[in-house]
């Protein structure tokens, strides 16, 4: 059963408005997203079996990403056998170019194909049993007091008791949202706030200390500073009670290593694909619970693939203690002939094999670009 044909496929999906039960326009300090680029990635071996994987189309370019995809990574990957797939991506390299995140998507389709030649789900062969349903956090971008407090209700009607939501160059405003979202609930939310590397230090340290003087304790402050300062994140500890969590410093494994081995975080929120695949990820997830971390999973507007594959990994591995971000809720439409479903803030694993979901050909047409 070797690998016969490795496909990109380009799409844009819309992405809901609030009003409508989803997420648009969600504002960030770099964006407003209404739609969003995704690549996915098609494999099919030389008997039929296919599998998917998806991922964030890279630097907003297509074709850029299909060509790592099909002129890089394919000719390595055509003619391998399925149960090759770890030998795969350890062995696979290509000098100067950062492929992992390209390799992640294609690592998903092969445990997608592998599921389904096995008749077996992959958190059944990732070893399982951890859990059926996986609790998500709820997601919102940079509102207004009255807006912040109006949606904070919604997730907590809805049965979310996690709210991630973003911070910008105001972290004066960020805090009072949090405020006006805490006691619209009742306390009822715990709250992580990402300004996406967008604070200063001490903007970061007046933040969190505010928010604690007023008896607000977040589950997480994501990655506030940039990347690779690893003694920001040491000294911010020490200045703060309040949990700090790192994402993009996860996305290479040297900074994960060097932020678990100086103490100075107390989260890691993981991504399969930048990790490149459930298996490297995996590792990651082991090294940062050896250290004392608790683990989340980053969410970057995934559709239903990467969504699947991310609950499977819940459904495997037990070091992923806090809940996944997802904003799987806020699409306008979808690529699944069944799409899941988020009922009471969480989400069922599927049950079928592979990723036990099926990617509806004519959803893909409707929204391939390029």
């Amino acid at each position: 059963m070797p690998v016969q044909t490795v496909e990109a496929i380009p799409v844009e999906v819309p992405v809901a408005p609030l009003e409508e039960g989803g997420l648009a326009p969600y504002s960030s300090n770099h964006d407003n997203v209404e739609t969003v680029d995704r690549t996915l990635v098609r494999i099919e071996t030389d008997d039929g079996t296919t599998g998917w994987g998806e991922m964030l189309t890279a630097m907003q370019s297509p074709s850029v990403t299909a060509a790592v995809i099909e002129d890089v990574i394919a000719p390595e990957l055509v003619g391998m056998g399925l149960d090759e797939l770890r030998e795969f991506t350890d062995s696979f390299y290509y000098p100067y170019v950062k492929t992992r995140p390209f390799l992640g998507a294609v690592e998903t389709a092969l445990w997608d194909a592998l599921g389904k030649r096995r008749n077996a789900s992959v958190s059944e062969l990732l070893g399982g049993g951890v859990c059926d349903s996986v609790e998500v956090a709820y997601c919102l971008g940079m509102l207004s007091l009255e807006e912040s407090r109006t949606y904070a209700r919604r997730a907590v009607e809805n049965g979310f008791s996690v709210l991630k939501t973003k911070a910008g160059p105001d972290w004066e405003h960020d805090v009072e949202r949090i405020k006006a979202m805490h006691d619209a609930t009742d306390g009822a939310l715990q709250f992580r706030i990402d300004p996406n590397q967008g604070w200063a230090f001490e903007e970061a340290v007046r933040a969190g200390a505010t928010l604690e003087d007023a008896g607000i304790y977040l589950q997480y402050l994501e990655q506030p500073c940039r990347i690779d300062s690893f003694g920001t994140y040491e000294r911010l500890r020490e200045r703060l009670r309040q949990p700090i969590a790192v994402n993009e410093d996860t996305y290479f494994p040297r900074n994960l290593y060097y932020i678990c081995e100086r103490s100075a975080a107390d989260v890691a929120c993981v991504d399969l694909v930048p990790a490149g695949g459930l298996t490297a990820v995996r590792d990651q997830i082991a090294v940062a619970s050896e250290a004392g971390l608790s683990v989340s999973h980053h969410n970057g507007f995934d559709l239903g693939i990467k969504q699947a594959a991310v609950l499977h990994l819940y459904a495997s591995t037990p070091a992923l203690n806090l809940p996944p971000d997802s904003v799987y809720y806020g699409w306008a439409d979808h690529i699944l002939t069944d799409p899941l479903e988020v009922a009471d803030g969480s989400i069922d694993v599927p049950d079928g094999p592979g990723l036990g979901v099926d990617v509806d050909p004519q959803q893909v047409e409707k929204y391939r670009i390029g």
